[in-house]
């Protein structure tokens, strides 16, 4: 048995992201992937079992990219590091994530282990960012040791999934201020 080729594996898992982003969930196909990648459909069906299966994948092998791997801001106040959070894209990212987003939607309502996948994906890194943020800020005593942490972590990278997938417009800087200003902060002092 041949021993299986990261940097072919990497190169696949990103194709299918581009593919998604570039024709949809209607023109998506493993032919697509596969020219794509400059691979063939076999070496992918060796190593996925199904388009999901790989979709799934190609999901969970960029989660983390948005953040990066620089340390959590810390100015000293918890808005402060929630603003210190915000990275605005360049037009071509923008473009490019709002594409992706576009293609998976159509899937999402017809496969719920995908729909489970792709608010991971766009959700999960940003909510444990925030909660950590958050429970700094409660040791700081700066919101209260009863703020639904867990839940309000989620909040705004929710709104930014709804901006993106629902309303079809970005994320900037005015809509994320407002959503600190007049939902996150009241909402952890008022648990």
């Amino acid at each position: 048995m041949r021993k299986r080729d990261p940097l072919l594996d990497a190169k696949i898992l990103d194709a299918t992201l581009e593919v998604l982003g570039e024709v949809g969930a209607d023109g998506f196909t493993l032919d697509r992937v596969a020219a794509r990648a400059e691979s063939s459909k076999a070496a992918i069906y060796r190593r996925w079992p199904s388009k999901t299966a790989l979709i799934l994948e190609a999901i969970n092998h960029v989660k983390y990219r948005t953040l990066g791997k620089a340390p959590l801001p810390d100015t000293g106040t918890l808005r402060g590091d929630l603003l210190a959070m915000f990275k605005p894209m360049s037009k071509q990212d923008s473009e490019r994530v709002m594409k992706l987003m576009a293609g998976l939607t159509s899937l999402l309502t017809e496969d719920r282990v995908l729909a489970e996948a792709a608010d991971s994906f766009f959700v999960d890194p940003f909510a444990e960012a925030h909660a950590a943020l958050f429970e700094r800020a409660i040791a700081r005593g700066e919101i209260p040791k009863r703020a639904d942490v867990k839940a309000v972590s989620r909040l705004l990278p929710k709104l930014a999934a709804y901006r993106s997938i629902v309303e079809r417009k970005t994320f900037t800087k005015a809509f994320y201020v407002q959503m600190i200003d007049l939902v996150v902060l009241p909402a952890l002092r008022a648990t």
